[in-house]
């Protein structure tokens, strides 16, 4: 004879009830935290805007200022992507009772304990984990926003240097125009360039890495991120 599998017992109208408050409690924290997320953006958003002014205020105005502002974006996006790494806690938690009980639900199919959604939720509350790394969060910022704010602050500089005080004429002028103090304008350019060579990298290198960790997931003690 075979044995027969054990059958679950079905979800009870009073846990669905737990499940909906449980839902609703995580959608207000992911939100909380989205909010949050927007406050390092502005900060960036405004401090650029700061530099700008004062870079472009007048055409013997030194670059510097947005070559500084550069670094403090990069201090925000880190800011930012440690806030992402606790958001995505509750955003994937969200997202995963969306799609493995609301949308079956809805579609008339069985929502109920079939497969292993309710073991990998049960799991992430009873070993609470970040569930991508500091890495990664940071791709994913440099890719939402970051990016954009980064690609203009080298525009920026780069259009500095090339018009003012006077258009340039020769590649020598803009090493000349990128000195600042006794660092050669060739060390400033290079610098300058391996900065956003970096942060191209991490936003296309943890994109890979986001793409394969999307396949594996569901297989993982924790499929969620």
């Amino acid at each position: 004879m075979t044995e027969q599998k054990e059958e679950i017992p079905k979800f009870t109208p009073a846990e669905l009830g737990a499940l909906a408050h449980l839902y609703r409690g995580e959608v207000y924290r992911s939100t909380t935290w989205r909010t949050r997320l927007d406050n390092t953006t502005n900060w960036a958003v405004v401090t650029t805007g700061i530099a700008f002014s004062i870079t472009f205020s007048g055409v013997n105005s030194s670059p510097l200022p947005l070559v500084l502002v550069g670094l403090l974006v990069i201090v925000f996006l880190l800011f930012e992507a440690r806030r992402y790494r606790y958001f995505n806690v509750w955003r994937a938690r969200a997202r995963h009772i969306e799609t493995e009980l609301y949308a079956p639900m809805l579609l008339g199919d069985d929502y109920e304990r079939n497969g292993d959604w309710h073991k990998i939720l049960a799991n992430d509350y009873v070993n609470p984990k970040h569930h991508i790394s500091l890495l990664r969060a940071t791709g994913r910022r440099l890719r939402r926003s970051y990016a954009w704010l980064l690609a203009i602050q080298a525009i920026a500089y780069y259009g500095k240097l090339a018009i003012h005080p006077a258009p340039m004429t020769t590649i020598a002028e803009l090493f000349e125009r990128a000195s600042i103090g006794p660092i050669a304008g060739e060390f400033v350019i290079f610098l300058h360039a391996m900065f956003h060579v970096t942060w191209v990298t991490v936003a296309i290198g943890t994109l890979y890495h986001d793409k394969v960790s999307r396949l594996q997931r569901r297989y993982k003690g924790v499929g969620m991120g």
